[in-house]
């Protein structure tokens, strides 16, 4: 394990959740979008994350953790794969007088429970809080350890 292994694991899932903070943001903020420029609700959007490996390829077992020479495959984090739309179809409510209404006075809004996003966003939240008390405990190991070195 390299000196800045620790940085670059909670650094990039530092990156990823704030990606997920700003998709299931945009998903509360949009609940209520009946028109896109694409014609339609918004879709919500789901946040898809995928590992990275530093410098290893994976071997042939799988769930294994080291490379076919034996030698342990370090992790480098984690990274957002993409951003996919939801399949979920929209909700349709009865407004006659909405300027989206279809001919029989249905209007499609998207599905998004905002209770649900609310849920996603505390949880992306509280790992974002972790990786930061992970990246600040790293940092404090690295101190304690030049000051004994000085000293």
């Amino acid at each position: 394990m390299g000196l800045f292994d620790g940085y670059d694991l909670s650094s990039s899932g530092m990156s990823a959740q704030r990606t997920r903070i700003n998709v299931v943001s945009a998903n509360i903020a949009n609940a209520q979008t009946t028109h896109t420029a694409d014609g339609g609700p918004y879709k919500k959007q789901n946040v898809v994350f995928e590992e990275m490996l530093l410098n290893a390829q994976k071997s042939s077992t799988p769930n294994s953790s080291t490379t076919t020479s034996g030698n342990y495959t370090p992790l480098s984090g984690v990274a957002v794969k993409n951003v996919i739309d939801s399949k979920a179809e929209p909700m349709m409510k009865y407004e006659p007088g909405h300027p989206d209404a279809n001919g029989d006075g249905y209007v499609a809004y998207p599905n998004i429970n905002p209770v649900v996003e609310m849920v996603d966003l505390i949880e992306a939240m509280r790992s974002y809080e972790a990786n930061v008390s992970a990246f600040t405990a790293h940092k404090d190991i690295d101190t304690k350890t030049l000051d004994i070195l000085k000293g």
